[in-house]
Parts: structure tokens; sequence; C-alpha cells
């Protein structure tokens, strides 16, 4: 069992070619990320939302699904479209994760992206943040070139 570095869920690919993704600020798709432990099995091939791994719910502000995200910017520069996301904090929480899964609760729970920590990241009554980079064409958490 392993979190399988960071990845772009090949469903995710699929579900943009066949329409079923909407990044639209406002209106388009719901979106939330998910807190994984090291047990988690979770990559690329990854397709849907699981409570397999998930974080055990502890106490404070993170729940089972984790949080919604809210898209900070959708773009093109430089011939990369992007989209990023405002960060994420789970706030009075005790926990461990090793990483997340971005997933599109609009589309039954559809895999998104998994994010690898590097290692397990804790927070002891206190502050988690998921810090998404800065949203442009080099940088940004979903890109495509």
């Amino acid at each position: 069992m392993a979190i399988t570095a960071n990845a772009i869920c090949n469903i995710f690919k699929e579900d943009l070619l066949k329409g079923n993704t909407d990044f639209t600020v406002g209106t388009g798709n719901v979106y939330k990320l998910a807190l994984y432990t090291s047990a988690a099995t979770i990559g690329a091939d990854t397709t849907s939302f699981t409570i397999t791994g998930e974080v055990a719910n502890p106490t404070g502000s993170y729940s089972t699904g984790g949080g919604a995200l809210v898209n900070a910017l959708v773009s093109v520069d430089a011939s990369v479209a992007f989209i990023s996301f405002n960060d994420l904090s789970f706030t009075g929480v005790t926990l461990t994760a090793a990483g997340a899964l971005i997933y599109n609760t609009s589309n039954t729970n559809s895999a998104v992206a998994v994010l690898d920590f590097a290692g397990d990241k804790t927070a002891t009554a206190g502050t988690f943040t998921i810090q998404f980079p800065t949203a442009d064409s080099t940088n940004a958490i979903l890109r495509i070139a």
C-alpha cells in the first residue's frame, strides 16, 4: 500500500475529454480534498473517492470526505491552461496525513489528482493547511500544456 507520487488521475483525463468536469468559478462542479494516511493505496489509477486509508475522523473541522475546495483561478498563459484552488485549512485537528485526493463530487466522486506529501505531516490540536502552489502556467496544481 502506498500513495504513488503526485499524479493527475487517468479518469480525470477521460472526464475532461467527455465534458464531465466544469471548473467555472461559482457555478461549476464541486471539488473536495480528502486526506489519507500512508496505508492508503491511491495513485494515477484511482478512479474515485474512497474511505479506505482516509484519515479517521479526528476532533476539529476535518470529517470523512474532507473539505470543499474553492476555485481560485481558471486561466491560460503561455499556451498553458491551468487552475488552482484557494488554500484549504482544517482547524482544531489532531491528525497525521501522508497525502490527499482531489475529487469531483458533482461527477460521482470521480478522482482528479493525488497529492503525495513525501512523508507524514501532522497537526496536534491545531491547523492542518493544504497550501496550493502559485496559480500560473508553470506552478498551478492542474495544468494542460
